[in-house]
């Protein structure tokens, strides 16, 4: 019978974004409980809906979108794709350096599982999005955990990168704008990020599915435009820039050497082959989508939801005494922290649970984004301002109720 257990490989696999504090919240709402779901980044759940441009686009393309298409996605979304990062300064690129998957979320395992061997070491950040640390398991790899630093806008401490890399260093992993901090990188750190990467060979997966949601006109700068040298695997895709998580459709492009370029591509190309080919009728709208950015702009600008959200929800958080919050320069998250001393919280699950039971609103820990101290949690900031801003009101009653 043991050759039927689980997979050891599984046994650090988590998702607390839909784990059993998620499980217990769809409880409550089977019962007919109101819980607001502030665990996910799903725009459309709270009312955004998608641009005209991408309806049209889908009536448009919906007949040749019927048959299979080739394993790395439409020849006409992947010019679009290569053209966009082309803009951003990336060096080199070529139609056929595109792959389109089903979500970043699928497009992630393919790419690890093609780089790394087995006993291989990742840097990935601290605190993090869960599908990277997991992809590292699941490639029979082990993650080692850098730091993001609080007291320096959440940005990755230099340093402590250099401490961590070994002889078993092969990639490092690079999420701007930040899941779950919303921090956006200086070009200047990640310029020092990529010279460690050259001084020690590894590959660069580069996350950057929130570089069209940024505030304040701040600039997005593409890891892969600053070096030629390394491999780098940028990771993109259109589910939050254009309110259309339920299509699946998230790039990835390889950039850097030609050599490690198509040894990349013929590895990633037997994956892709495997599962036929990517939603089709999502890739449909990938070049009407790159070309209207104004509905995006609309989101992010003063006046714009999200602009109003992420603001709303930070300056409520700044009230509660004993939370801290470093605001957010993009995306739609905030990792705020609390006095764990001062609220008894030993554990930042049964923080959050008691949340959810007592105020019928749902949050992550911040263990769940492999950070180690038990006292963190994000917020997803979706809903309209006065919800969130009330829902924050309702964190502060609960953790006064701790004192």
């Amino acid at each position: 019978m043991n050759s039927h257990k689980m997979a050891q490989r599984m046994e650090s696999v988590h998702s607390d974004i839909r784990g059993p504090i998620y499980v217990e919240a769809m409880k409550m709402r089977q019962r007919g409980i109101d819980v607001l779901r502030l665990n996910t980044g799903n725009p459309a759940t709270f009312g955004f809906t998608m641009p005209d441009s991408i309806k049209n686009a889908l009536y448009e393309g919906a007949q040749n979108a019927v048959a299979y298409c080739d394993p790395k996605g439409m020849p006409a979304a992947r010019a679009a794709i290569c053209q966009y990062h082309r803009a951003k300064s990336v060096e080199g690129l070529t139609d056929d350096d595109v792959f389109i998957g089903n979500g970043v979320s699928e497009l992630v395992p393919f790419a690890m599982q093609t780089v790394v061997y087995i006993g291989d070491e990742v840097l990935v950040p601290s605190p993090s999005y869960s599908l990277w640390t997991n992809s590292v398991f699941l490639s029979d790899a082990t993650p080692v955990f850098y730091t993001c630093d609080e007291s320096s806008n959440w940005y990755p401490d230099i340093e402590d990168i250099r401490r961590k890399i070994t002889p078993k260093t092969k990639a490092i992993v690079i999420i701007n704008p930040n899941n779950p901090t919303g921090a956006l990188y200086p070009r200047e750190l990640l310029q020092q990020i990529v010279e460690l990467a050259e001084e020690h060979d590894l590959t660069i997966f580069s996350d950057e599915i929130y570089d069209r949601l940024i505030f304040d006109e701040k600039e997005h700068i593409a890891t892969a435009a600053l070096t030629t040298k390394q491999l780098v695997i940028t990771m993109n895709g259109l589910s939050k820039s254009h309110i259309i998580c339920g299509f699946r459709v998230g790039w990835m492009i390889a950039s850097g050497p030609r050599t490690l370029v198509e040894s990349f591509k013929e590895g990633v190309f037997k994956l892709c082959s495997m599962r036929l080919c990517s939603n089709a009728l999502g890739q449909s709208v990938i070049p009407a989508a790159l070309e209207d950015n104004a509905s995006t702009r609309e989101m992010i600008l003063p006046g714009g939801r999200i602009y109003e959200q992420s603001k709303a929800t930070v300056e409520e958080l700044s009230k509660i005494d004993g939370v801290s919050v470093v605001p957010n320069s993009a995306a739609f998250y905030v990792f705020p922290k609390i006095d764990k001393k001062r609220f008894h919280v030993e554990s930042d699950k049964e923080f959050a649970l008691g949340l959810l039971r007592a105020k019928n609103v749902l949050i992550v820990p911040g263990s769940g984004f492999d950070w180690p101290h038990n006292d963190h949690f994000r917020i997803v900031m979706l809903p309209q301002p006065e919800v969130l801003r009330q829902a924050v009101r309702d964190m502060g009653d609960y953790l006064r109720s701790r004192e």
